[in-house]
């Protein structure tokens, strides 16, 4: 790696001399990463700097010296196995991913397969589409504006609207802003960076600089000229959705790489069980509830689980990335609230491992509880227990009396 690595744990306390982080810094990174870290003073050890990570895993560069690499409570092989579900890369087909020991080594494996994808595919060709154009020409090409040429007798070019066949359409854009972002990180080694510069050129003549966002990688449609890209734009959305705020390092704009690891634990829960849902049921993600016709008031709920001859509500699910001891009033609150919402009469918190304090308690006609979803271990054995313990077919038999 370009620059040093000071390693910090999920949740857990890390104390730095002044002389290592400077106050300048510690300001920086209270801007821009609020949300990531929580950062004070410690004048108990000798006026310290006590830094603690809310929840993120991946590296935040902190200035020219150093970077902190946040790591994760579980192992490194959960991240992974979350990740593949959460997606939908299957990394078992990639090349060396298996045998990655750090998440640098992950994040560098991953850059170089994305890279090699879009060298492969400059020398195959880039992909072309016909993107509509419009411009004053000296000469006619595709459709005349005729009514500007009528306002305008007295201009000598014509104004056309044509279609180009060009390369610099979204599927290349999303590469090269993707490249470029990579390679901002300096996470990469010197010959990881080679291969991943040598493809940000090959793309920068052709397509044009955008800025995007992970939304924008998937959904897309494709075709038989352009079917190869999929695999990439999903690598593509991987990192931009990792990638955190721009952070400024004097006159050099450096992109750090952090994991959501709520957000990974929600779309890991929500794609395993779509891939196993029960036969008879049917599994709706981020269900929209509106309450008013502006609609300035709405819940999005994490999971929602119906019946999939009748339709009906069976169970609402809102998934916890955090472990106290027992279920909060607040999340309870929130999920009792969507199974009201829904008209639906069992809700459940799901948490990433069992609580000291268990909830099955009936709020009304509600039943309420909190399950986990355990990721430190087996992650098909635990989503299996976690099916078995719900027990959908019980609560429809319940619902229906």
């Amino acid at each position: 790696m370009n620059v040093g690595m000071i390693e910090l744990w999920e949740y857990e306390p890390k104390l730095l001399p002044q002389q290592v982080m400077s106050r300048e810094d510690a300001i920086r990174l209270r801007l821009n990463f609020r949300d990531q870290l929580r950062i004070e003073r410690d004048f108990t050890n000798d006026d310290r700097w006590k830094i603690v990570c809310r929840g993120y895993v991946g590296f935040i560069p902190v200035n020219q010296v150093f970077t902190f690499s946040i790591r994760p409570k579980i192992g490194l092989a959960n991240v992974f196995g979350m990740m593949d579900y959460a997606y939908q890369l299957d990394f078992r087909m990639m090349d060396g991913i298996a045998n990655c020991s750090t998440l640098e080594e992950f994040y560098e494996r991953l850059a170089n397969i994305l890279a090699k994808r879009v060298l492969l595919r400059e020398k195959k060709g880039l992909y072309r589409s016909y993107v509509p154009q419009h411009d004053e020409l000296s000469c006619v090409r595709g459709r005349i504006d005729i009514a500007h040429k009528i306002r305008k007798p007295w201009n000598v070019n014509i104004k056309c609207s044509f279609e180009e066949h060009t390369a610099d359409v979204e599927e290349n854009q999303i590469l090269l802003w993707t490249l470029r972002g990579i390679a901002q990180t300096g996470l990469c080694s010197d010959r990881v960076m080679q291969t991943v510069r040598r493809a940000y050129r090959g793309l920068q003549g052709a397509a044009s600089l955008r800025k995007f966002r992970y939304r924008q990688c998937v959904g897309r449609l494709y075709n038989r000229l352009n079917s190869d890209y999929e695999m990439s734009h999903l690598l593509c959305r991987f990192f931009l959705e990792q990638s955190g705020p721009l952070h400024l390092l004097g006159d050099h704009a450096i992109f750090p790489f952090l994991i959501d690891m709520a957000r990974l634990f929600e779309l890991f829960v929500a794609e395993w069980l779509r891939d196993h849902m029960p036969e008879g049921f049917e599994l709706q993600i981020q269900a929209n509830v509106t309450f008013s016709d502006a609609n300035y008031l709405k819940f999005v709920i994490d999971l929602v689980i119906c019946d999939s001859i009748t339709g009906k509500i069976i169970c609402v699910l809102d998934t916890k990335y955090k472990c106290p001891e027992a279920p909060q009033s607040d999340d309870v609150s929130q999920v009792v609230t969507y199974a009201v919402s829904k008209d639906c009469r069992n809700a459940v918190l799901i948490y990433p491992q069992q609580l000291n304090q268990q909830l099955d308690e009936k709020i009304g006609p509600i039943r309420v509880r909190n399950m986990a979803f355990e990721i430190d271990g087996d992650l098909e054995a635990a989503g299996y227990q976690f099916l078995d313990e719900l027990n959908l077919t019980g609560l429809r038999d319940k619902s229906a009396a």
